[in-house]
């Protein structure tokens, strides 16, 4: 996965903050979306928004159907009004939201020995349950392996040693992780 420059870098974070600034303030519909360069390129994305270092939010797209530019508007947007673990963001908490955008490489099966914690976040399918955990989970929650896999599981609606079965499906992939005043990638 190639490593985006800083100023597209800056474009996308402009972009999902203004999506989020027009779907909470109800004004308007979203703006037209960029649809060249880096917007026109086909990513799974993950919006995820903090206050105060705290989650307030996350929405995402594991299959890169659109264009990016049109997943970042709409799951920017979505991690302020629609995460089902949160109220929805006022107005007043816009300024002091901090958003990080999570690209992802495409979906590979990988073998449970194979996960390196920091540098693969996973995709659990069961039947028709899925669960999903970027890669920076792991390391802020200080998860080891098979806690990483328990807590994917679990968000799967599985049980907890799932992985473990012959019919579950173990999907990873790779981040290009950066947010509002700082870039890296993980």
């Amino acid at each position: 996965m190639p490593f985006l420059s800083e100023n597209d870098r800056r474009s996308l974070l402009a972009l999902a903050r203004r999506a989020i600034a027009e779907a909470v303030s109800l004004e308007k519909p979203p703006g037209s979306i960029p649809r060249n360069g880096i917007f026109a390129e086909k990513y799974g994305v993950f919006v995820t928004l903090y206050i105060r270092g705290r989650l307030r939010g996350c929405i995402g797209v594991v299959e890169p159907f659109e264009p990016l530019g049109e997943a970042i508007m709409r799951c920017a947007a979505g991690a302020a009004l629609q995460d089902p673990r949160f109220s929805a963001v006022r107005a007043e908490e816009v300024a002091g939201l901090q958003i990080e955008i999570s690209l992802l490489s495409p979906l590979e099966p990988l073998a449970p020995e194979n996960v390196e914690i920091g540098r693969h976040g996973l995709l659990i399918v069961q039947g028709g349950k899925r669960g999903l955990l970027l890669p920076q989970v792991a390391v802020e929650h200080k998860l080891g392996r098979e806690q990483f896999f328990e807590e994917t599981c679990r968000k799967a609606g599985l049980s907890a040693k799932a992985w473990q079965e012959a019919q579950t499906e173990i999907m990873g992939f790779t981040c290009e992780v950066f947010a509002e005043g700082s870039c890296g990638a993980v």
